[in-house]
């Protein structure tokens, strides 16, 4: 089950292969065409990631991520924003940062409020109802950039995890100037597993975070200013990570 170049998902089949795979990974353009918008709609994003702010509860004592973060309810209808709250994890899903309560600088409310953004959640929402009963989806978005300006940069710091959620998806905004960051998932219970490298700004990869673990290897640059930008959203049922009733 080994493979280096991206196994891509077919669209008509992406919510079939997260039933049977527990994961699936789109080309850019099927991204696109799920979101119901253009590529070149889609990139009208991108320059909202050289406005992250400093991520300052690394523990590993490193200063290479930046990220911005947001909350939302998608009840099937319509995507709401909620009122901005730290982002919580449960130690057994995230040894490094696990019981802390992390308050990120807010999404801008210009991302938010490009059309591409809702479009893209939503679309996303809708794919997660397909496999699972529709539902409200308490949803939360990461916005991260990766940097190299201390020689290597850890995109998943916390080693191979789970997220503690229902889905969560991996959307590669960019790579600038850099080597390394392949892309992992292996079977929380069993011996499979993938390897290969997102290069394609919009290659989506989406996880049934019960079923897989997942993680990114560290990346170096190659040339000045090497960083990788992601898009990492979560959907979970009930309630965010720490509000369960």
């Amino acid at each position: 089950m080994t493979s280096y170049a991206p196994p891509f998902t077919p669209l008509p089949t992406l919510a079939a292969a997260l039933k049977i795979h527990g994961y699936a990974l789109l080309a850019a353009r099927d991204v696109a065409a799920l979101a119901g918008c253009s590529l070149d709609q889609l990139d009208t994003l991108i320059p909202s990631w050289d406005a992250l702010a400093q991520d300052n509860y690394l523990k590993d004592g490193g200063n290479y991520r930046r990220r911005r973060h947001a909350c939302f309810i998608d009840d099937g209808a319509q995507l709401v924003q909620t009122a901005h709250r730290a982002h919580w994890q449960p130690i057994e899903y995230n040894a490094l940062h696990g019981g802390m309560h992390r308050l990120f600088e807010p999404i801008a409310p210009a991302t938010v409020a490009n059309p591409a953004w809702a479009r893209l959640l939503r679309a996303l929402g809708q794919v997660c109802s397909s496999v699972r009963a529709a539902q409200p989806w308490y949803v939360e978005a990461h916005q991260f950039r990766i940097d190299t300006l201390e020689g290597i940069g850890r995109p998943t710091p916390e080693g191979a995890h789970r997220d503690g959620v229902d889905f969560v998806a991996v959307l590669l905004v960019g790579r600038t100037n850099i080597k390394g960051g392949e892309t992992r998932v292996f079977e929380a219970d069993g011996p499979g597993g993938q390897r290969f490298t997102m290069t394609e700004p919009w290659t989506l990869l989406l996880l049934d975070d019960a079923r897989v673990i997942h993680e990114s290897t560290p990346i170096q640059p190659i040339g000045p200013d090497g960083h990788r930008d992601t898009l990492v959203l979560t959907w979970r049922a009930h309630a965010f990570q720490g509000e369960d009733a």
